[in-house]
């Protein structure tokens, strides 16, 4: 799946790594991007004039229920693994650590030939290095492998974080009704977006509970998605707190019996020794105190 979105982490594209757009496609998500194609400049601060009242409401609510705009500022490493499974079967497995702050990406995943790949990357200027089994590889060999980091990276934190990025630069909110499900009463918010990114034209939908102010399902139609295609939703479940946060660990698709995504690892550290950022040796298990 591609977000259509950037920000001041730079996270520009919603894109997908060779590796998991098997994965990925199981789940009706569209072809990758390729990373090489340029992606228009982002608005420089969110634009509230060009938002519904209600919706830019609903969505501050959401992020008080999150912990708040101070706490998210104040967070800085977030490290977490993304893993695909259908019917128990996992189909993609992948980690992150990342600098918010320093725009630092430490990125772990395995080849087709089972052999460990550690990307230490530069978010901002896309250069970094490269090791496969603990040794560096060329630049040629390691380019494409920067690649499939960047969009790894662009596709997984909008599946962890896109809540805390309702308000970001580019992106509209309008209030689209609200819904009754389960017991609960939900405010629909529509997210859709300026010339942002490589798919501006992608659409989400946030159901956001009106009791807990959280969202407990997206929907999304993509831009690639052949036309009067349904969206596809995922319940986000079991929100809990990590440092002064606000994640959910679980988001499970609507009507693909056993299509999930995970996160195994999930922490947020409250500090991080730079070799991480700098070196392929083996972090330990867990990060955070």
């Amino acid at each position: 799946m591609r977000r259509p979105h950037a920000r001041e982490e730079n996270s520009g594209v919603r894109g997908l790594p060779p590796l998991a757009a098997c994965a990925l496609l199981l789940l009706g998500a569209a072809a990758p991007v390729p990373a090489s194609a340029p992606a228009p400049a982002a608005p420089a601060a969110f634009e509230a004039s060009q938002s519904d009242p209600r919706a830019i409401s609903v969505a501050d609510l959401v992020m008080q229920s999150l912990g708040g705009a101070r706490a998210w500022e104040a967070t800085r490493y977030i490290h977490f693994a993304f893993a695909v499974e259908k019917a128990g079967k996992r189909l993609a497995y992948r980690t992150h650590l990342w600098d918010r702050y320093q725009g630092r990406l430490r990125y772990e995943n395995r080849g087709k030939d089972g052999k460990s790949l550690v990307v230490l990357l530069d978010l901002t200027t896309r250069h970094g290095s490269a090791y496969r089994e603990g040794t560096k590889l060329g630049e040629s060999t390691a380019k494409p492998l920067l690649e499939e980091a960047y969009e790894a990276w662009i596709n997984d934190t909008y599946w962890l974080l896109m809540p805390y990025k309702m308000k970001d630069p580019g992106v509209h909110l309008q209030y689209a009704g609200e819904e009754t499900r389960g017991g609960a009463t939900y405010d629909r918010v529509l997210l859709s977006f300026d010339a942002v990114g490589l798919t501006p034209k992608d659409r989400y939908w946030a159901d956001i509970n009106r009791t807990t102010h959280l969202m407990d399902r997206w929907s999304y139609i993509l831009q690639d998605d052949p036309p009067q295609a349904p969206p596809a939703a995922w319940e986000w479940k079991g929100w809990r707190r990590f440092g002064g946060i606000l994640l959910a660990p679980e988001k499970v698709a609507v009507g693909k019996d056993g299509v999930r995504i995970t996160h195994p690892i999930l922490e947020v550290p409250s500090s991080v020794p730079d070799a991480a950022f700098e070196r392929p040796d083996p972090l330990p298990e867990h990060l955070a105190p």
